[in-house]
């Protein structure tokens, strides 16, 4: 069961990463409308939200649906890094401790 956590905790990864392509096509300028949403990193974020949503089904035939809510708040450390990533956000010592409550709360209701 510890393999589908997992696998649900890199669906939240892939969704994460997701939002961050989504949010670095929004913040550029297009030559047209259309081009906003046809445009690689739209369509590849959108792929990869897909594909994350097929590994979250693939594993919610195994791991309960009483852990979804609890796994789901591994995406907001996923934000926060990502954002230090790609946007040069950063990291407060506020949102260091809920990354660290986070991964303690998953640790707990996982183990």
């Amino acid at each position: 069961m510890i393999v589908f956590v997992l696998f649900l905790i890199l669906s939240n990864f892939i969704g994460a990463v997701s939002q961050v392509l989504l949010k670095k096509s929004a913040l550029e300028k297009h030559k047209s409308f259309i081009f906003e949403y046809l445009n690689f990193k739209v369509i590849l974020a959108y792929a990869l939200f897909f594909t994350a949503v097929f590994i979250d089904l693939y594993a919610l035939k195994v791991v309960p649906v009483s852990f979804v809510p609890i796994i789901e708040a591994s995406s907001y450390i996923f934000a926060i890094i990502l954002s230090r990533i790609f946007f040069n956000d950063k990291i407060n010592l506020l949102q260091t401790a809920a990354i660290f409550l986070i991964i303690a709360g998953i640790c707990v209701y996982v183990l």
